[in-house]
């Protein structure tokens, strides 16, 4: 059965009602028959529901569907994508462990990386993601986990996931791929080699805009680590949003193909517009990385960046002359988003490792939405033409 298809068609068990649609599980506990079920359940014995910080109805459906797309022999769905983050890198680690992570990541990944987890004797090693040699000299004999996001945000760096898999190979090393930005129908990081794969479900996995989760999928024993780290800490998602992200994948298929088409259309458009220094998008032939990039993903996806001309001055301006794009933090939404990364999301970075990562401060993210495209290209170059 193909992928858009069980999408679509695994849900929770049907109730005694019948119903079509799955209902919502908007319960905190769940009974038991009597006290040996529950204290068989408790003892791991059966199978059964207790409390929704450990599992729900809705969560499972939810994350069973990700495991599905994902090709992940497990999964365990969180209440943001930073809880899924930090549940993996707490859940899996110990103090005198030692990390290589890829210096273009999100900023509040490197916010734990740097001010958290270092606290506890973690220590991290930043490299530069396509840089493999970069990665092989970084490893110490106490290196325990490899963290990367590919496409990088907001730089659209690729790392080649095989590559680096390959490293790792022959040593207890955990490779975790953050696939926020291409989502499982772009690319499926384990069949690569990753033994886990995040996601922030608030982004592409939702797609409107509505609730935030997160998602850890991957080989069942490092889940069943990280499970016992989430079960006692409760950063569990919530059944309403679990309800909305399950029936979000039933058309993850066909909006990240529409994303996808409309980033490039919009991207070619820009490009070697006066005003822009350059666009950068996986699947342009400028793309430093293309070849990998066509290699890895199916499509290119729906994030480009754009090189303002004259700094946060003009990108100020830029923000005040678009007329349906969005000025948010926030990414892969129906709606076409604009976001000032050194302002916003990676203020908090110095500005030498900002600009050590290609973040500029004239550098827009644009998480191109569903809208039409010749209307997305008329306000865009519209406002351009204006700076």
């Amino acid at each position: 059965m193909k992928k858009q298809t069980q999408a679509i068609r695994i849900q929770a068990k049907r109730s005694h009602n019948r119903e079509h649609s799955v209902p919502l599980y908007l319960t905190s506990s769940f009974t038991f028959e009597d006290s040996e079920q529950g204290r068989a359940i408790f003892a791991e014995e059966i199978p059964g529901n207790i409390y929704s910080r450990y599992q729900n109805p809705n969560v499972d459906e939810f994350v069973e569907k990700m495991c599905m797309l994902e090709n992940a022999e497990a999964g365990l769905a969180f209440s943001t994508g930073m809880a899924a983050i930090f549940s993996s890198i707490a859940g899996l680690l110990k103090q005198g462990d030692h990390v290589v992570a890829s210096s273009a990541l999100f900023g509040s990944a490197i916010q734990i990386l740097t001010k958290i987890t270092a606290k506890w004797g973690i220590e991290c090693t930043f490299v530069e993601g396509h840089d493999l040699q970069a990665w092989k000299a970084a490893i110490k004999d106490n290196t325990k986990f490899f963290f990367c996001e590919s496409p990088s945000n907001p730089g659209l760096d690729l790392i080649d996931l095989a590559e680096l898999a390959a490293l790792k190979e022959g040593k207890d090393i955990i490779l975790a791929v953050d696939n926020c930005f291409a989502t499982p129908i772009l690319q499926t990081p384990l069949d690569l080699g990753a033994d886990l794969v995040i996601h922030s479900a608030t982004k592409y996995i939702d797609g409107q805009g509505r609730v935030l989760g997160g998602v850890v999928c991957g080989k069942e024993k490092y889940i069943t680590e990280i499970r016992f780290f989430a079960r006692h800490t409760g950063p569990s998602l919530s059944p309403f949003n679990a309800w909305v992200l399950s029936k979000s994948l039933e058309l993850l298929d066909l909006r990240m193909q529409k994303h996808a088409e409309n980033a490039l259309a919009l991207a070619e458009a820009l490009e070697g517009h006066p005003a822009i220094k350059t666009v950068k998008y996986p699947f342009l032939k400028s793309h430093p990385q293309y070849e990998l990039a066509k290699k890895q993903m199916k499509y290119g996806g729906g994030i480009l960046t754009l090189d303002i001309h004259g700094g946060f001055a003009k990108v100020q301006k830029l923000s005040q002359l678009l007329h349906i794009v969005s000025i948010s933090p926030n990414l892969g939404d129906t709606r076409t988003i604009l976001t000032h990364p050194a302002s916003t999301t990676h203020s908090k970075i110095s500005p030498e490792d900002r600009a050590a990562v290609g973040i500029t401060d004239g550098l827009v993210r644009v998480a191109v939405g569903l809208e039409a495209i010749e209307d997305l290209k008329a306000d865009f170059l519209n406002a351009l033409n204006q700076l």
